[in-house]
């Protein structure tokens, strides 16, 4: 009997081809087929996700829509604005608890709801014990059964953090779970470099076979720079909305006031928002290198025409810098 072993440089030479290869299928521009419309939003921490989610869902309600909100944050802090301040029980600890006491989590265990607005929490673990990607994963695998597919709603919002690029974090990209993806951020580096890995993320799945694109941006602390507006038309996704840095939504979002309402003046505002989440098509979109990234702002706030200075080996030893001797053996007469 003879083993076929494969060759292995073979193997190698045709995976290298492959990944450079350019996917020849385009992501669909018709609406999604799928009555439900799942979103994911990403955004760097702190960039106003929450607050974005909370009035975003809200107005969606109030305009008619059956709207459930998933936060997929470890903080848990996606629906405290929408509950007035309070948390809820986290689909993470509730299911740990109800499994020591021998019960199953019921769905009016994690799921509450306000002004038709249904929204829940993944959670995470306790700090330092545990994986938040793996908890979001398992997350999701305790909505499956509490039926999560046979759910009746015309959206579903997932609101994830962007800033950790592991794999439970970038679950509704890499599984097809989302139609599209919303990115969040504002007019500073740091959540555009974040917005710009979300975009990498896209179009890495893309190249896979995937099909989730991104939406759009949705431009929070507007203050009229439009470094993220640049950055939105250099990779070719369009801008939802421009919440504009102003003192009333700041004073009304820390009391954890509703404004996404058509009973404040930014009723407008979250209408056209929802109405532009809604018909926005996925789109695939051109991440930007890191050079083009920091192109986008002067180079004197990020440092880009900084010139780098070589360390030396006499630098690294410091005190013990001096001439190293030879260990090599030198035979003259041979």
């Amino acid at each position: 009997m003879t083993l076929d072993i494969p060759n292995l440089k073979d193997f190698d030479a045709r995976l290298r081809d492959e990944a450079h290869e350019e996917p020849s299928l385009e992501i669909p521009m018709d609406p999604p087929t799928k009555k439900t419309q799942i979103i994911a939003i990403y955004g760097k921490g702190g960039i106003g996700k929450s607050f974005t989610l909370a009035n975003l869902s809200h107005m969606m309600a109030e305009n008619g829509k059956r709207v459930l909100l998933i936060g997929c944050d470890p903080k848990s802090d996606t629906t405290s604005l929408l509950f007035g301040g309070k948390a809820c029980p986290t689909i993470i600890e509730t299911s740990t608890r109800k499994k020591l006491a021998g019960e199953e989590v019921k769905i009016g265990d994690v799921c509450f709801k306000r002004g038709g607005v249904f929204a829940m929490e993944l959670g995470g673990p306790e700090v330092g014990r545990g994986c938040g990607g793996r908890g979001i994963i398992h997350g999701f695998e305790l909505l499956e059964k509490l039926g999560f597919h046979d759910w009746d709603f015309d959206y579903v919002l997932l609101d994830f953090l962007g800033d950790v690029v592991c794999g439970g974090f970038g679950l509704p990209i890499a599984r097809d779970m989302a139609q599209k993806v919303i990115v969040v951020a504002s007019n500073d580096l740091q959540s555009l470099y974040v917005a710009n890995n979300v975009c990498s993320a896209v179009e890495y799945f893309r190249k896979l076979g995937g099909n989730v694109g991104v939406a759009g941006m949705v431009i929070n602390k507007d203050d009229g720079t439009g470094e993220a507006a640049a950055f939105a038309a250099a990779v070719n996704i369009p801008v939802l909305a421009s919440i504009p840095a102003d003192d009333d939504l700041r004073r009304k979002s820390a009391n954890y006031q509703i404004v996404g309402t058509h009973a404040t003046q930014w009723g407008g505002l979250f209408t056209e928002l929802a109405e532009n989440v809604a018909d926005a098509p996925p789109l695939r979109p051109k991440p930007l290198t890191q050079d083009g990234l920091l192109g986008l702002f002067d180079a004197e706030t990020t440092g880009a025409d900084f010139v780098l200075e070589p360390a030396t080996d006499t630098d690294m030893r410091g005190k013990f810098a001096g001439e190293i001797k030879s260990l090599e053996v030198v035979y003259d007469n041979v």
